[in-house]
């Protein structure tokens, strides 16, 4: 059966929308997993309560979301890429996402590609879009995603991102955290 050109441009269009589609469900789906593992955390932690007292649980469970504990239960692991050893944890809450180092990662933010690929190309980007939304009136200056490095001597212990303003950022965070994380380790072996 012979297709015109046109049809075929319409079945690969179609085709490309498809891709595009599924990978968005994915994302989406990886970001309700993540979710519903944090609110089976606050769950486990504030335990079921009669209806009465729900409203002061609400206020339990409120607090809970604004200062997460940095506990191994609250934390998403974040694992290297080869042999799964979890390297860093990410603690995220409405205003920021922090990732901590694991005490025996030793890396220095000098180590590539982590101002190359994660501050200047993932963050980086994140930041020049802010900017295009303060400059639009989306939002204030002070929303703009930004980033502090905690560092014992010269070795990363802990990076925070504050203002991610978007859920579908944290996942993108933590999984180029990883990536980059991992390709780091594999550089000073060299």
């Amino acid at each position: 059966m012979k297709f015109s050109e046109e049809q075929v441009k319409d079945i690969v269009t179609l085709k490309e929308s498809l891709i595009e589609q599924i990978y968005k469900h994915k994302e989406s789906i990886e970001m309700l997993e993540k979710n519903i593992i944090i609110l089976d955390l606050f769950l486990k932690d504030s335990s079921f309560t009669k209806a009465s007292q729900l409203e002061t649980s609400k206020v339990e469970i409120q607090n809970k979301t604004e200062n997460v504990k940095k506990s191994e239960e609250n934390s998403i692991p974040i694992k290297r890429a080869g042999d799964g050893k979890i390297i860093a944890n990410a603690y995220v809450t409405p205003e920021q996402v922090t990732i901590v180092l694991d005490d025996e990662i030793q890396i220095s933010d000098d180590t590539p590609p982590f101002k190359s690929f994660f501050l200047d190309r993932i963050i980086g980007e994140m930041k020049k879009k802010d900017f295009v939304d303060v400059e639009n009136g989306k939002i204030q200056k002070e929303s703009i995603i930004d980033y502090i490095i905690n560092k014992n001597g010269t070795d990363i212990r802990e990076i925070i991102i504050k203002n991610y303003r978007q859920k579908e950022r944290v996942n993108e965070l933590i999984n180029t955290a990883g990536w980059s994380l991992t390709r780091m380790l594999e550089n000073i072996k060299k």
